[in-house]
């Protein structure tokens, strides 16, 4: 299988397997370059996978000292009620906000398919 023959910025040749007929790797193929940048923006985008899941630690950690506060009298029913209630929506939010990010992601993810299906499509003039 062939090499590819992009020079990568610091002047080294790419150590990828070119694909298919073409001359380049995946990365380097100049039919992917939207592909690749609409990648490279979502990762900024999204501020990784752990971060909801330390937020909702931390809101557990609040719920928690919330129970313990009022299972040990320093801390008064009414409060910690309403403080609870504005943590669950603080749980809402975060919730919310995944389920947005997920749709997004999945949206972009189909339009990219639906770009690779149309260029197929056009590539294969022959074809239905």
């Amino acid at each position: 299988m062939a090499r590819c023959a992009a020079i990568k910025p610091d002047g080294e040749r790419c150590k990828a397997d070119a694909i298919g007929h073409a001359e380049w790797c995946w990365s380097h193929h100049p039919d992917h370059q939207d592909e690749r940048r609409l990648r490279a923006s979502r990762g900024g985008r999204r501020g990784g996978r752990g971060r909801p899941v330390a937020e909702l630690t931390k809101l557990q950690e609040r719920f928690e000292e919330l129970a313990s506060k009022v299972l040990d009298g320093e801390l008064d029913k009414g409060r910690a009620v309403v403080a609870g209630q504005l943590l669950q929506g603080a749980r809402a939010c975060i919730r919310d906000r995944l389920k947005a990010v997920e749709q997004l992601e999945l949206i972009e993810r189909l339009e990219v398919l639906e770009q690779q299906f149309e260029e197929k499509k056009r590539s294969r003039p022959w074809a239905g």
